[in-house]
């Protein structure tokens, strides 16, 4: 019977234990935050190199994911990826096993842990904690960065000190419980529901790396929980997926095949040969030091994850066969609006949303550019042809401003300084691009109204309509380049432009007033050609914020009259 000393003593050791796993968890999203911002243009990079090439695709998943410290977070935004329609499964499935294998670089960071490191990281956790007083945005970053490195060390000490591992009680206590449960499928199972529950295989890994260190888990036994680790990280997929179209559930269940696989094949061969590779791990980090206790666990997280990843990495198609048979296509509505480079899911990796961001508008782009053009064909040959088609496009153009509006709203929450000027930017641009989409539906309502009252232009006024519409084609080619391409050698022409539109759109004006005078045209044109010169400069006007918002941020330079 425990005497109520001792069970006061075993509280305070399990409040420890706690505690210094709380800090672990704590530091690593710190951390992960941290780097997810700073590396924010590496990760872009990266993701901008997917390609069919399983092994490439594996080196990105491997570099997001040591870059963000979570392969919980590199599996959520390929979810928000596939689900936008960036990628597709043959390419996500590589990158996800890559993923994997960045994972195990905290392991291998924890394992190296002594008395002199551990020193050293506290000193990190105080300089983060003060430079994250700094009023720099990146000094702000490096002190979480920082702070949280620090912290991860700070939880595992608290972790494994005297209070927490070093009662007897305490050490009783998880003897009796890892003797009975020293079973290698309930040893899986404690792995992968630990995992679950703290959503992030790299501490639970830590964990597990730390209990070995303080000899209260034997490596034995430590094997198979780094294995349910593996299996415990999918949830965060799996959760991710809910709601998300069939391509990106058919991710998920690939990501936890691919886990249980290696996890199944690995449990056997421990099972059958545990003492000759626990001898091997041992063998290779001989001696009874912390750190070699550890790096024995760390190393067997890497070989596993890359053993497991070469073994499959070959049978990519089949895993997305597999992933096909069991999750059928359904059929989406047709009718059903939605954007086509963005996901929310991709709210977690603010650096890849931003790229996402403006796909998106440019996308929204060629679509007001195809609106413009097609607006006109009534106009030009009497022809209702394209009306079907501008009339969809106007709504998806309406409806891309809207959400995509919401969805940086979401995420000027979550990103930098630097990053919100380019926020802002994309606000200004989304209106402009939505008043140009106004205006060309406006033109095509003009032309089946003259087309349905058997009105033409005269020959002057049409020459005069499609010297406009020729300059403004030319703006658009300029304003797309430049926003695409951040090119900005031909703003001063795209600027010389719009001066030659303003000033035709009063010449016109005058002329057509002096014909309407002379009895040369006739009155019934004179509000549609006064309504499409005048919407034509409008958008001219728009194209040249467009252009010029990569050199002016803060906002657009000219708005509706």
């Amino acid at each position: 019977m425990m005497s109520l000393g001792e069970a006061m003593q075993l509280i305070e050791s399990l409040i420890w234990l706690l505690a210094g796993v709380g800090v672990f968890i704590v530091g690593m999203n710190f951390m992960s935050d941290a780097l997810e911002k700073s590396a924010g243009s590496g990760m872009k990079r990266l993701l901008g190199k997917i390609s069919n090439n399983r092994f490439s695709g594996v080196g990105i998943g491997a570099g997001v994911t040591a870059i963000i410290q979570s392969s919980s977070a590199t599996s959520v935004m390929v979810i928000g990826l596939v689900n936008a329609g960036v990628m597709t499964l043959m390419q996500a499935t590589p990158i996800i096993m890559g993923a994997n294998i960045g994972t195990t670089i905290t392991g291998v960071l924890v394992a190296f842990k002594n008395d002199y490191f551990n020193m050293a990281m506290y000193l990190l956790a105080f300089a983060g904690v003060m430079m994250g007083f700094s009023k720099k945005e990146k000094l702000k970053i490096a002190g979480s960065l920082c702070c949280g490195l620090g912290l991860i060390f700070v939880g595992l000490e608290v972790m494994s000190s005297e209070q927490a591992f070093g009662n007897p009680l305490v050490e009783g206590m998880f003897t009796n419980v890892f003797s009975i449960i020293d079973f290698p499928l309930l040893l899986i199972f404690v792995g992968a529901i630990f995992t679950a529950l703290i959503q992030s295989s790299s501490a639970a890994t830590g964990v597990v790396i730390a209990m070995v260190g303080s000899g209260i888990l034997p490596l034995s036994m430590a094997l198979f929980i780094v294995l349910g680790a593996n299996i415990g990280t999918c949830v965060t997929a799996l959760l991710a997926s809910v709601g998300a179209n069939t391509n990106s559930k058919r991710v998920a269940l690939i990501h936890f095949t691919f886990n249980a696989i290696g996890t199944a094949v690995f449990a056997v061969i421990i099972w059958l040969f545990k003492e000759p590779i626990v001898n091997l791990l041992v063998s290779l980090f001989p001696g009874d030091d912390r750190m070699s206790l550890q790096m024995r666990v760390a190393a067997f997280h890497v070989v596993f994850n890359l053993t497991t990843t070469c073994v499959l990495l070959p049978f990519v198609k089949q895993l997305v066969k597999y992933s096909c048979a069991v999750i059928k296509d359904k059929k989406e509505p047709a009718e059903a609006l939605t954007l086509k480079y963005v996901d929310d899911r991709l709210l977690t990796t603010p650096p890849v949303a931003l790229m996402q961001v403006k796909k998106e508008i440019q996308y929204m782009l060629t679509l007001v550019e195809e609106n413009t053009k097609l607006s006109f064909a009534a106009i030009d040959n009497g022809s209702v042809e394209h009306s079907e088609t501008v009339q969809s496009n106007e709504e998806l153009i309406d409806y891309t401003n809207r959400a995509l509006t919401q969805f940086l709203i979401k995420l000027s929450a979550n990103v930098e300084e630097s990053d919100e000027k380019i926020i802002g930017t994309y606000f200004h641009v989304l209106n402009d691009l939505e008043r140009i989409g106004d205006n060309a539906e406006n033109f095509h309502e003009i032309g089946i109204e003259m087309l349905n009252k058997s009105i033409k232009f005269s020959d002057k006024a049409y020459s005069n309509i499609t010297e406009m519409r020729e300059i403004i084609m030319q703006m658009f080619a300029i304003s797309k380049d430049a926003f695409i391409n951040l090119n900005k050698e031909e703003l001063p022409a795209l600027a010389v432009l719009e001066d030659t539109v303003d000033g035709k759109k009063k010449a016109f004006i005058a002329s057509h007033f002096a014909r309407l005078a002379e009895g040369n045209c006739s009155a019934d044109v004179s509000p549609y050609y006064s309504s499409i010169i005048s919407g034509l400069e409008r958008v001219a006007d728009h194209l040249v914020n467009v252009g010029f918002s990569i050199v002016n941020p803060t906002g657009s330079q000219k708005e509706d009259a």
